[in-house]
């Protein structure tokens, strides 16, 4: 029999051909669900603040929007270096993927200076004077420590980072809050929260990557995953409740920006911990998990822009005092 002619459809063309038409559709299909990802993302962290503040009679936040992207950039440079280093001990021996902990380091120290000319132009001072405020000595805090920990990067030393990203944690929990009552307990929570959060998002991103070098032992990387996340999730939990306890008081839950921002971020918690239970249960049945663990780490990705917003509404307990006295 003779070569198929030219033009002739044969069986195989054909499969190839719909093969390829698929795997058209379904890159355009990804590429349209990520730029409207892209937009939705830049929208909440834009508007997010303002929205949840309408009709409250809450204190205008000079700003929200610039703060709010700032601040999204800190945590996710946080989450990627921190996860990065843990992830490079749970995974084991065999490849691993390209290091990102150097730009994250400098994108967050970027962060923390754009937190620091934003807060010089918006209280009226010059750098100088806005290093001496209790913020700004704590953004440049954060500023030198990721600086630090992208110099052990650059001199082949990425463990030595673990102290200069502490340092970071320290500074943001103590800028997070400023409030006269026991502060002290409220930063404590806010270290072992900012510290659990960030090992999850950045820990689990960095074992899907790992999956995708590791062939056969992919799984196993998810497993040893699996194992941290699920301390990680109580210690959120237990920061999380007792920090919302403390800073919310239950009047003004649907009434102030904060609350309400707070139920947008347990919402999607909520979807990341049955994204989670999924992967867990395909794990124990010895199936493939990385489909449900790429959504959860999309839902991660939405929490931690969430949680940025909410750093920058109004504290919610001037709202309940006001309330309490008019009555």
């Amino acid at each position: 029999m003779g070569a198929p002619q030219q033009g002739v459809t044969t069986p195989t063309n054909g499969a190839v051909r719909a093969t390829g038409r698929r795997r058209t559709r379904a890159a355009l299909a990804i590429g349209a669900l990520v730029a409207v990802a892209g937009a939705s993302a830049v929208t909440v962290a834009l508007l997010g603040a303002g929205i949840a503040a309408r009709g409250t009679g809450e204190l205008h936040i000079p700003a929200p929007g610039t703060t709010t992207v700032l601040r999204a950039a800190v945590f996710t440079a946080l989450a990627l270096h921190l996860g990065e280093l843990a992830g490079a001990r749970l995974t084991g021996t065999g490849p691993t993927p390209r290091s990102w902990a150097l730009w994250t380091a400098l994108g967050g120290a970027a962060a923390a200076a754009g937190q620091i000319v934003l807060l010089a132009e918006v209280s009226d001072l010059d750098l100088t004077a806005t290093y001496g405020t209790r913020d700004g000595g704590l953004l440049l805090a954060m500023a030198n420590g990721f600086a630090l920990a992208a110099g052990c990067v650059a001199l082949r030393r990425p463990g030595w980072a673990t102290g200069p990203l502490a340092l970071v944690i320290g500074a943001e929990a103590m800028r997070a809050h400023p409030e006269p009552y026991t502060p002290e307990w409220g930063t404590a929570l806010t270290v072992v929260h900012l510290t659990a959060a960030s090992l999850w998002v950045g820990g689990l991103l960095y074992a899907l990557r790992t999956t995708r070098l590791r062939g056969g032992a992919a799984r196993e990387v998810l497993v040893r995953y699996a194992r941290l996340a699920g301390w990680l999730y109580v210690a959120l939990a237990a920061t999380g409740t007792c920090s919302t306890l403390r800073r919310l008081p239950a009047d003004v839950v649907f009434s102030t920006a904060y609350g309400r921002v707070l139920i947008a971020k347990l919402a999607l918690v909520a979807v990341a911990s049955a994204l989670a239970l999924a992967a867990r249960r395909r794990l124990r049945r010895g199936g493939d998990a990385t489909r449900p663990a790429r959504a959860e780490v999309a839902a991660l990705a939405g929490v931690v822009l969430v949680s940025a917003v909410l750093t920058v509404v109004p504290d919610p307990h001037w709202l309940s005092l006001r309330s309490a006295l008019l009555r």
